[in-house]
């Protein structure tokens, strides 16, 4: 995944271990090599996406893809969501919302901040394997465009 030979890097924001392996080990074998970035919560995220003074001008000219979990231990992912689309620097930046609730106003919530794609975990190991490894097919035929 890369536009104009730029590699894109991909920030993986997850707090449960056996999902945040499961998503990177599925993503590669769909053929994606790209950097991930991962994060267990979203103090930390929101640290390197905004950078040092908080302006999010920190990744400039870069070209990010946000895995979003929205059950995270110190705010939840929608906080995380607008601040991102929110900023003029990282607004364009696709965001991709993996959570285990199927509630629709939540996932109206999330396409209303701006959210790029909404994918509810499936409950089962074989079903969330295959929904990531799809992701990933799609990850590797997607333009991203670079952060202003």
């Amino acid at each position: 995944m890369s536009n104009d030979g730029k590699p894109v890097t991909i920030i993986m924001i997850e707090d449960d271990e056996g999902h945040a392996r499961l998503i990177e080990k599925n993503i590669r074998r769909a053929g994606v090599s790209n950097q991930i970035i991962p994060f267990t919560n979203g103090t930390d995220a929101l640290a390197f996406l905004m950078g040092p003074d908080g302006t999010g001008s920190a990744n400039k000219g870069r070209q990010l893809l946000v895995l979003l979990d929205l059950n995270l231990p110190d705010m939840t992912g929608v906080d995380i969501l607008e601040k991102v689309k929110g900023n003029e620097h990282t607004k364009r930046s696709p965001v991709v919302v993996l959570t285990t609730t199927d509630d629709q106003r939540e996932i109206q919530r999330c396409y209303d901040l701006g959210a790029n794609v909404y994918i509810t975990k499936p409950v089962d190991y074989d079903g969330f394997a295959n929904a990531i490894r799809q992701l990933g097919l799609f990850f590797a035929v997607m333009q991203v465009p670079e952060t202003n």
